[in-house]
């Protein structure tokens, strides 16, 4: 699966989705794909993450409190 880094716009590969679907882990670790050929695997922040069209990451993969806000 593939996100987007919002300031750059860089795809990155997501390594682990079971961090990125549980709303208690803020980071997620991926290689981002720039360049010829993807990067070493780093952590990332999933509040500077979105999906590649632009749109933003659900609030239930990254707010564990997103039930009770309403």
């Amino acid at each position: 699966m593939f996100v987007a880094e919002r300031s750059t716009g860089h795809l990155i590969e997501v390594l682990d989705t079971q961090a990125l679907f549980n709303p208690h882990k803020s980071r997620i670790k991926g290689s981002m794909h720039y360049g010829e050929e993807a990067q070493d695997p780093e952590f990332y922040e999933k509040g500077d993450l979105a999906f590649p069209s632009g749109e933003a990451l659900p609030k239930c993969w990254t707010d564990p409190d997103y039930r009770l806000k309403q």
